[in-house]
Protein backbone atom coordinates (compact mmCIF):
# COMPACT_ATOMS: atom_id res chain seq x y z
CA UNK A 1 0.00 0.00 0.00
CA UNK A 2 2.81 2.40 0.85
CA UNK A 3 4.39 1.65 -2.52
CA UNK A 4 1.22 2.62 -4.38
CA UNK A 5 0.87 5.85 -2.40
CA UNK A 6 4.46 6.77 -3.21
CA UNK A 7 3.93 5.93 -6.87
CA UNK A 8 0.78 8.05 -6.97
CA UNK A 9 2.73 10.98 -5.52
CA UNK A 10 5.50 10.66 -8.10
CA UNK A 11 3.08 10.43 -11.02
CA UNK A 12 0.74 13.25 -9.98
CA UNK A 13 3.10 15.78 -8.37
CA UNK A 14 3.69 19.04 -10.32
CA UNK A 15 7.42 18.73 -9.51
CA UNK A 16 9.54 20.99 -7.32
CA UNK A 17 11.70 22.21 -10.20
CA UNK A 18 8.62 23.98 -11.55
CA UNK A 19 8.70 26.36 -8.57
CA UNK A 20 12.17 27.78 -9.26
CA UNK A 21 12.20 31.38 -10.44
CA UNK A 22 15.03 30.72 -12.87
CA UNK A 23 13.10 27.83 -14.41
CA UNK A 24 10.00 30.00 -14.75
CA UNK A 25 12.04 32.96 -16.06
CA UNK A 26 10.54 35.20 -13.38
CA UNK A 27 12.26 38.37 -12.19
CA UNK A 28 14.68 37.85 -9.31
CA UNK A 29 14.83 40.96 -7.14
CA UNK A 30 17.02 39.61 -4.38
CA UNK A 31 18.13 36.36 -2.80
CA UNK A 32 15.72 36.88 0.11
CA UNK A 33 12.64 37.49 -2.02
CA UNK A 34 13.59 34.60 -4.30
CA UNK A 35 13.80 32.30 -1.30
CA UNK A 36 10.36 33.40 -0.10
CA UNK A 37 8.68 32.84 -3.46
CA UNK A 38 10.37 29.51 -4.02
CA UNK A 39 9.45 28.42 -0.49
CA UNK A 40 5.84 29.24 -1.31
CA UNK A 41 6.03 27.00 -4.36
CA UNK A 42 7.71 24.20 -2.45
CA UNK A 43 5.04 24.36 0.26
CA UNK A 44 2.35 24.09 -2.41
CA UNK A 45 3.99 21.02 -3.93
CA UNK A 46 4.47 19.52 -0.45
CA UNK A 47 0.76 19.89 0.24
CA UNK A 48 -0.07 18.33 -3.10
CA UNK A 49 2.22 15.39 -2.34
CA UNK A 50 0.61 14.89 1.07
CA UNK A 51 -2.79 14.70 -0.63
CA UNK A 52 -1.49 12.33 -3.29
CA UNK A 53 -0.11 9.96 -0.65
CA UNK A 54 -2.95 10.16 1.86
CA UNK A 55 -5.21 7.18 2.45
CA UNK A 56 -7.74 9.48 4.12
CA UNK A 57 -8.06 13.26 4.02
CA UNK A 58 -7.25 13.52 7.72
CA UNK A 59 -3.91 11.78 7.11
CA UNK A 60 -2.77 14.74 5.01
CA UNK A 61 -4.25 17.20 7.51
CA UNK A 62 -2.02 15.99 10.33
CA UNK A 63 1.09 16.49 8.21
CA UNK A 64 -0.03 19.91 6.95
CA UNK A 65 -0.47 21.18 10.50
CA UNK A 66 3.22 20.47 11.20
CA UNK A 67 4.44 22.83 8.48
CA UNK A 68 5.74 26.37 9.19
CA UNK A 69 2.99 28.94 9.78
CA UNK A 70 4.20 31.28 7.05
CA UNK A 71 3.80 28.67 4.33
CA UNK A 72 1.10 26.38 5.74
CA UNK A 73 -1.72 28.06 3.84
CA UNK A 74 0.03 27.42 0.54
CA UNK A 75 0.40 23.76 1.49
CA UNK A 76 -3.35 23.57 2.13
CA UNK A 77 -3.85 25.11 -1.31
CA UNK A 78 -1.67 22.42 -2.88
CA UNK A 79 -3.44 19.68 -0.93
CA UNK A 80 -6.81 20.92 -2.18
CA UNK A 81 -5.54 20.69 -5.74
CA UNK A 82 -4.25 17.18 -5.01
CA UNK A 83 -7.56 15.95 -3.62
CA UNK A 84 -9.49 17.49 -6.53
CA UNK A 85 -7.17 15.78 -8.98
CA UNK A 86 -7.62 12.47 -7.18
CA UNK A 87 -11.39 12.94 -7.25
CA UNK A 88 -11.14 13.45 -10.99
CA UNK A 89 -9.23 10.25 -11.67
CA UNK A 90 -11.01 7.05 -12.72
CA UNK A 91 -11.91 5.19 -9.52
CA UNK A 92 -10.94 8.32 -7.58
CA UNK A 93 -14.07 8.13 -5.48
CA UNK A 94 -15.09 11.76 -5.88
CA UNK A 95 -15.32 12.58 -2.17
CA UNK A 96 -11.75 13.35 -1.09
CA UNK A 97 -12.08 17.13 -1.50
CA UNK A 98 -15.40 17.21 0.35
CA UNK A 99 -13.92 15.24 3.23
CA UNK A 100 -10.87 17.51 3.24
CA UNK A 101 -13.02 20.64 3.45
CA UNK A 102 -15.03 19.12 6.29
CA UNK A 103 -11.90 19.12 8.47
CA UNK A 104 -9.33 21.76 9.31
CA UNK A 105 -9.17 22.83 5.69
CA UNK A 106 -12.42 24.69 6.30
CA UNK A 107 -10.32 27.32 8.07
CA UNK A 108 -8.31 27.65 4.86
CA UNK A 109 -11.32 27.89 2.56
CA UNK A 110 -9.92 30.81 0.54
CA UNK A 111 -6.76 28.87 -0.26
CA UNK A 112 -8.55 25.56 -0.78
CA UNK A 113 -10.88 27.01 -3.42
CA UNK A 114 -7.90 28.54 -5.18
CA UNK A 115 -6.29 25.10 -5.18
CA UNK A 116 -9.44 23.70 -6.80
CA UNK A 117 -8.89 26.23 -9.59
CA UNK A 118 -5.44 24.75 -10.19
CA UNK A 119 -7.05 21.33 -10.54
CA UNK A 120 -9.53 22.77 -13.04
CA UNK A 121 -6.58 23.80 -15.19
CA UNK A 122 -5.07 20.31 -15.16
CA UNK A 123 -8.12 18.05 -15.50
CA UNK A 124 -10.26 17.31 -18.56
CA UNK A 125 -13.58 19.13 -18.39
CA UNK A 126 -15.51 15.94 -17.64
CA UNK A 127 -13.24 15.23 -14.65
CA UNK A 128 -13.26 18.66 -13.04
CA UNK A 129 -14.76 19.27 -9.59
CA UNK A 130 -18.31 20.55 -9.45
CA UNK A 131 -17.69 24.06 -8.18
CA UNK A 132 -21.40 24.83 -8.10
CA UNK A 133 -21.51 22.87 -4.84
CA UNK A 134 -19.04 25.26 -3.18
CA UNK A 135 -19.87 28.24 -0.97
CA UNK A 136 -21.89 30.55 -3.20
CA UNK A 137 -20.01 33.68 -2.15
CA UNK A 138 -16.44 32.37 -2.17
CA UNK A 139 -16.64 30.00 -5.12
CA UNK A 140 -15.29 32.70 -7.44
CA UNK A 141 -11.91 31.95 -5.89
CA UNK A 142 -11.88 28.81 -8.05
CA UNK A 143 -11.73 31.04 -11.12
CA UNK A 144 -9.08 33.12 -9.35
CA UNK A 145 -6.98 29.97 -8.89
CA UNK A 146 -7.42 29.06 -12.55
CA UNK A 147 -6.22 32.52 -13.60
CA UNK A 148 -3.19 32.27 -11.32
CA UNK A 149 -2.30 28.88 -12.79
CA UNK A 150 -2.46 30.20 -16.35
CA UNK A 151 -0.29 33.22 -15.56
CA UNK A 152 2.22 31.15 -13.56
CA UNK A 153 2.62 28.28 -16.01
CA UNK A 154 1.71 29.97 -19.31
CA UNK A 155 3.37 33.29 -18.59
CA UNK A 156 4.30 34.18 -22.15
CA UNK A 157 0.76 33.95 -23.52
CA UNK A 158 -1.06 35.13 -20.39
CA UNK A 159 1.29 37.90 -19.22
CA UNK A 160 4.16 38.71 -21.58
CA UNK A 161 2.32 38.38 -24.88
CA UNK A 162 -1.25 38.32 -23.71
CA UNK A 163 -4.05 38.97 -26.15
CA UNK A 164 -7.27 39.96 -24.44
CA UNK A 165 -8.65 37.84 -21.62
CA UNK A 166 -7.50 34.46 -20.43
CA UNK A 167 -9.01 31.79 -22.73
CA UNK A 168 -12.36 31.14 -21.11
CA UNK A 169 -14.45 28.74 -23.21
CA UNK A 170 -12.63 25.67 -21.86
CA UNK A 171 -13.13 26.83 -18.29
CA UNK A 172 -16.75 26.89 -17.21
CA UNK A 173 -16.96 26.23 -13.47
CA UNK A 174 -20.27 28.06 -13.10
CA UNK A 175 -22.83 27.29 -15.80
CA UNK A 176 -25.16 29.73 -14.09
CA UNK A 177 -22.77 32.68 -14.54
CA UNK A 178 -24.74 34.97 -16.82
CA UNK A 179 -22.74 38.03 -15.82
CA UNK A 180 -19.42 37.11 -17.42
CA UNK A 181 -17.75 37.62 -14.05
CA UNK A 182 -15.65 34.47 -14.40
CA UNK A 183 -13.16 36.37 -16.57
CA UNK A 184 -12.83 39.11 -13.95
CA UNK A 185 -12.23 36.58 -11.18
CA UNK A 186 -9.50 35.05 -13.36
CA UNK A 187 -7.88 38.47 -13.62
CA UNK A 188 -7.74 38.66 -9.84
CA UNK A 189 -5.73 35.44 -9.94
CA UNK A 190 -3.51 36.79 -12.70
CA UNK A 191 -2.85 39.81 -10.53
CA UNK A 192 -1.68 37.53 -7.71
CA UNK A 193 0.60 35.76 -10.15
CA UNK A 194 2.13 39.07 -11.27
CA UNK A 195 3.58 39.43 -7.76
CA UNK A 196 5.47 36.19 -8.42
CA UNK A 197 6.35 36.89 -12.07
CA UNK A 198 7.66 40.29 -11.03
CA UNK A 199 9.69 38.80 -8.19
CA UNK A 200 7.98 41.05 -5.56
CA UNK A 201 9.62 44.08 -7.19
CA UNK A 202 7.01 46.90 -7.20
CA UNK A 203 8.41 48.56 -10.32
CA UNK A 204 8.46 45.34 -12.33
CA UNK A 205 5.01 44.31 -11.12
CA UNK A 206 3.54 47.70 -12.01
CA UNK A 207 5.18 47.57 -15.44
CA UNK A 208 3.69 44.14 -16.12
CA UNK A 209 0.28 45.35 -15.02
CA UNK A 210 0.50 48.40 -17.25
CA UNK A 211 0.76 46.20 -20.34
CA UNK A 212 -2.80 44.97 -19.90
CA UNK A 213 -5.86 46.82 -21.09
CA UNK A 214 -6.56 49.42 -18.42
CA UNK A 215 -10.10 48.11 -17.89
CA UNK A 216 -8.49 45.06 -16.26
CA UNK A 217 -6.51 47.19 -13.81
CA UNK A 218 -8.90 47.05 -10.82
CA UNK A 219 -8.96 43.26 -10.70
CA UNK A 220 -5.23 42.88 -11.36
CA UNK A 221 -4.32 45.31 -8.59
CA UNK A 222 -6.67 43.57 -6.16
CA UNK A 223 -4.80 40.33 -6.80
CA UNK A 224 -1.45 42.07 -6.37
CA UNK A 225 -2.55 43.44 -2.99
CA UNK A 226 -3.61 39.98 -1.86
CA UNK A 227 -0.31 38.36 -2.88
CA UNK A 228 1.86 41.13 -1.45
CA UNK A 229 0.08 40.74 1.88
CA UNK A 230 -0.32 36.95 2.05
CA UNK A 231 2.97 35.83 0.46
CA UNK A 232 5.12 38.84 1.38
CA UNK A 233 8.57 39.53 0.01
CA UNK A 234 8.61 43.35 0.24
CA UNK A 235 9.73 45.69 3.02
CA UNK A 236 7.83 48.79 4.16
CA UNK A 237 9.52 51.11 1.64
CA UNK A 238 8.74 48.74 -1.23
CA UNK A 239 5.16 48.35 -0.10
CA UNK A 240 4.82 52.14 0.02
CA UNK A 241 6.14 52.32 -3.53
CA UNK A 242 3.69 49.63 -4.60
CA UNK A 243 0.87 51.66 -3.08
CA UNK A 244 2.03 54.77 -4.93
CA UNK A 245 2.40 52.93 -8.24
CA UNK A 246 -1.15 51.59 -7.93
CA UNK A 247 -2.35 55.17 -8.45
CA UNK A 248 -6.13 55.16 -9.01
CA UNK A 249 -6.26 51.49 -8.02
CA UNK A 250 -5.10 51.96 -4.43
CA UNK A 251 -8.56 51.07 -3.17
CA UNK A 252 -8.49 47.74 -5.02
CA UNK A 253 -4.96 47.11 -3.78
CA UNK A 254 -6.22 47.69 -0.23
CA UNK A 255 -9.22 45.42 -0.75
CA UNK A 256 -6.94 42.57 -1.83
CA UNK A 257 -4.73 43.22 1.18
CA UNK A 258 -7.72 43.05 3.52
CA UNK A 259 -8.77 39.75 1.94
CA UNK A 260 -5.31 38.34 2.59
CA UNK A 261 -5.40 39.46 6.21
CA UNK A 262 -8.77 37.79 6.72
CA UNK A 263 -7.55 34.59 5.09
CA UNK A 264 -4.52 34.40 7.39
CA UNK A 265 -6.33 35.43 10.57
CA UNK A 266 -9.21 33.01 9.96
CA UNK A 267 -6.64 30.21 9.67
CA UNK A 268 -4.67 31.48 12.70
CA UNK A 269 -1.64 32.12 10.47
CA UNK A 270 -1.08 35.84 10.98
CA UNK A 271 2.56 36.84 10.36
CA UNK A 272 4.64 39.99 10.74
CA UNK A 273 4.81 40.55 6.99
CA UNK A 274 1.01 40.49 6.74
CA UNK A 275 0.71 42.98 9.59
CA UNK A 276 3.24 45.24 7.89
CA UNK A 277 1.48 45.04 4.53
CA UNK A 278 -1.96 45.99 5.86
CA UNK A 279 -0.50 48.97 7.73
CA UNK A 280 1.03 50.25 4.49
CA UNK A 281 -1.59 49.21 1.92
CA UNK A 282 -4.74 49.59 4.02
CA UNK A 283 -3.63 52.11 6.61
CA UNK A 284 -4.96 49.67 9.22
CA UNK A 285 -3.78 46.85 11.49
CA UNK A 286 -4.36 43.40 10.01
CA UNK A 287 -7.09 42.54 12.51
CA UNK A 288 -9.08 45.67 11.67
CA UNK A 289 -8.70 45.18 7.91
CA UNK A 290 -9.82 41.57 8.26
CA UNK A 291 -12.76 42.52 10.48
CA UNK A 292 -14.09 44.82 7.75
CA UNK A 293 -14.39 41.88 5.38
CA UNK A 294 -16.50 40.01 7.91
CA UNK A 295 -18.61 43.00 8.89
CA UNK A 296 -19.62 43.48 5.26
CA UNK A 297 -20.00 39.83 4.30
CA UNK A 298 -23.57 39.22 3.06
CA UNK A 299 -25.57 36.68 5.05
CA UNK A 300 -27.33 35.34 1.97
CA UNK A 301 -25.37 36.14 -1.18
CA UNK A 302 -27.76 36.73 -4.04
CA UNK A 303 -26.38 37.31 -7.52
CA UNK A 304 -28.21 39.85 -9.67
CA UNK A 305 -26.60 41.67 -12.59
CA UNK A 306 -23.49 41.89 -10.41
CA UNK A 307 -22.38 38.85 -8.38
CA UNK A 308 -22.68 39.24 -4.62
CA UNK A 309 -18.95 38.52 -4.41
CA UNK A 310 -18.16 41.61 -6.48
CA UNK A 311 -20.57 43.78 -4.49
CA UNK A 312 -18.87 42.55 -1.31
CA UNK A 313 -15.43 43.41 -2.71
CA UNK A 314 -16.55 46.93 -3.64
CA UNK A 315 -17.99 47.55 -0.18
CA UNK A 316 -14.74 46.32 1.39
CA UNK A 317 -12.72 48.64 -0.85
CA UNK A 318 -14.93 51.60 0.12
CA UNK A 319 -14.73 50.84 3.85
CA UNK A 320 -10.98 50.23 3.97
CA UNK A 321 -10.35 53.36 1.90
CA UNK A 322 -12.43 55.46 4.30
CA UNK A 323 -11.17 53.99 7.59
CA UNK A 324 -7.54 53.76 6.46
CA UNK A 325 -7.48 57.27 5.08
CA UNK A 326 -6.28 56.06 1.66
CA UNK A 327 -5.78 58.81 -0.89
CA UNK A 328 -7.24 57.93 -4.31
Amino acid sequence: MRYWRSLRRRILSPGRSQTKLRRRRFHRKSADSQKILESVGEAFVTGFEYAAEARLARDAEERLEALPRRYRGFAYEGAAMGFCVRDGLPLGGGTMMARFLAGRANRHLYMAYIGAGWAMARLPRSRRPDATTYDRLLRWLVADGYGFHQAYFHTDTTVRRHTGRVPGPTFAPFPDDRTGYTARAMDQGIGRALWFVGGTDPGVVADLTGRFDRTRGPDLWSGIGLAATYAGGADDAELARLRDLAGPHRRELAQGSAFAAESRIHADLLTEHTELATHVLCGLPAAEAAAITQELRPDEPIDTDVPAYETWRRHIADAVTARGGIQT
